[in-house]
């Protein structure tokens, strides 16, 4: 987007595919987690497209959030990696087309959410290329989501090399805030001042976070637009939290099923959105915990407004 130019409306993506496959019924288990739904019942991937599309977002991401090795193991991935990949992209796409949506293409964590320490930079690229290569037909743009370090984006904007399609950074936050005043911080631990100035330099077209308590994205999104602006730069900025309790910094990746709050029903969770846009949010959508009838909230929130 050029330079001081202003977004014309706010953007509803679609919420958390993995707990709305587990509510529909689809298979989820360790270590395949969502996967197993492209791999058993695609026709529940289906599903859980049309119920976000139903309930009036704007975007739909393709359900390859666990096609990873960490996942599916190194021997699974490498043989069928690429087919389920494709797969996740045509079923999005063909729901986009029925529901006139766009699809943003999954970029997920390699080695783990929620663990840069096990980011391995020598390895993405290979990873990664599968990924792209399998998605490339179905996606509208790149979403590179749940991402807890800049060496993270950075991986993820050199494997898109040429694409011109736009490339959504979304980075993920620590939940340990111990304070409304405490500055933002990567799960990594860097500043989130600097990993926009980073995702800018990548090329990026929208900063967004993700999968972090509601309660930690306000602050992120000052601190990105405060960064925007001082560098005199408009870029959308948004928000797809989850619905998790606070993640500590040495949760093991993807270890366990983890229980969902119950305080955030639809209607709570639109207290946090109307304060995201209030401060500048115009991407707004869920993660894990976040279901269709979040949406439809939103969507009737954004309708009256």
């Amino acid at each position: 987007m050029k330079e001081g130019s202003q977004p014309a409306r706010i953007t509803l993506l679609d919420g958390g595919m993995g707990r709305e496959l587990l509510r529909l019924g689809a298979p989820f288990r360790q270590p395949e987690w969502s996967a197993l739904a492209l791999m058993e019942a695609p026709t529940l991937v289906r599903k859980a497209h049309e119920s976000f599309a139903a309930a009036g977002c704007d975007i739909l991401t393709t359900s390859n959030y666990a096609v990873v090795p960490f996942h599916l193991g190194e021997k699974r991935f490498f043989a069928s990696g690429a087919d389920l990949a494709a797969v996740a992209g045509q079923i999005a796409r063909e729901v986009a087309a029925k529901w006139g949506t766009t699809v943003a293409g999954s970029l997920p964590p390699l080695f783990g959410s929620y663990r840069p320490d096990l980011f391995i930079p020598e390895r993405a690229p290979e990873i990664l290329n599968i990924l792209v290569e399998a998605l490339e037909p179905y996606v509208d743009f790149w979403l590179a989501e749940t991402t807890s370090s800049v060496d993270e984006a950075q991986a993820v904007a050199e494997a898109l090399g040429n694409d011109d399609r736009p490339l959504w950074v979304s980075f993920t936050l620590r939940d340990e805030q111990k304070s409304p005043e405490d500055s933002p911080r990567l799960r990594s631990g860097q500043m989130v001042k600097g990993a926009v100035r980073s995702a800018i330099g990548l090329g990026a077209s929208a900063i967004l976070f993700n999968c972090s308590r509601p309660e930690v994205m306000s602050r992120a999104v000052e601190a990105a637009i405060e960064e925007l602006r001082s560098a005199h730069i408009f870029l959308p900025v948004g928000v797809y939290a989850n619905a998790f309790p606070t993640q500590q910094g040495d949760t093991l990746a993807n270890s366990d099923l983890h229980d969902i709050r119950q305080d955030l029903d639809p209607l709570s969770y639109l207290g946090f959105v109307d304060t995201w846009c209030r401060r500048g949010a115009t991407i707004i959508g869920g993660c894990c915990g976040i279901g269709p009838e979040h949406i439809a909230v939103l969507r009737r929130w954004l309708q009256e407004k």
